[in-house]
């Protein structure tokens, strides 16, 4: 882990099959790199759940399990590429830079909304119900941030890294965050009826549409 992140990589790691289940669901990164040997659920059956649910990471398998049956299976099964151990730490890295590489280039639309909130990303205009907010570019850009992840968690490390592009995290800056996020929700949420911007205990944020 402490490799990866040394490569400019933002990593979570997950211990048992159900807290990875729980991380791709909840954050959708771009990559994840799967042990078939998770206890409480296995590799295979976590990739067989983001195949169903069409979640978008693509998935490098990293396993003792490496004859040519199990390379078949887990490939047929959804993984869009497979290591065995042991391996080279410079061949895990080539694979990593390699499946992220065939991600599509993402498609910023020029209109963003969600409920009431509405985003001009051309003029960087932003309102909520008709009512124009002025935010600092800090916060426009934070909002966006979370509009681009509705309905998506969103980790204080994610926000460092996308939107104040701090590759290390050496010096933390949770702080600052929490204050820019303070801030937002003033303007954004406080001044109606309807919340939409919420902090998830001991994970992170989400921009949510209200419950019907």
């Amino acid at each position: 882990m402490s490799g990866l992140t040394g490569n400019g990589y933002q990593v979570a790691l997950a211990r048992t099959g159900e807290e990875a289940f729980f991380l791709v669901h909840s954050t959708q990164p771009d990559l994840v790199v799967l042990d078939l040997t998770l206890p409480q659920r296995g590799g295979l059956e976590i990739l067989a759940q983001i195949r169903t649910m069409h979640l978008p990471p693509r998935v490098l398998i990293l396993t003792s399990h490496n004859s040519v049956d199990d390379r078949v299976a887990g490939l047929n099964a959804g993984a869009d590429d497979y290591l065995g151990k042991p391996f080279s730490f410079p061949e895990l890295l080539a694979r990593i830079a390699s499946l992220l590489r065939r991600l599509p280039a993402p498609q910023r639309s020029d209109s963003l909304e969600i409920a009431d909130v509405s985003i001009d990303t051309k003029a960087r205009l932003v309102s909520r119900s008709g009512v124009p907010i002025e935010l600092t570019p800090r916060e426009y850009d934070l909002l966006l941030y979370l509009l681009e992840h509705r309905n998506q968690a969103v980790s204080r490390e994610m926000l460092a890294k996308d939107v104040w592009r701090e590759t290390s995290r050496f010096t933390p800056i949770d702080n600052v965050i929490d204050v820019q996020m303070t801030r937002l929700r003033r303007k954004i949420d406080d001044p109606f009826p309807v919340k939409l911007l919420h902090t998830l205990r001991g994970i992170g944020f989400i921009l949510r549409e209200p419950e019907q």
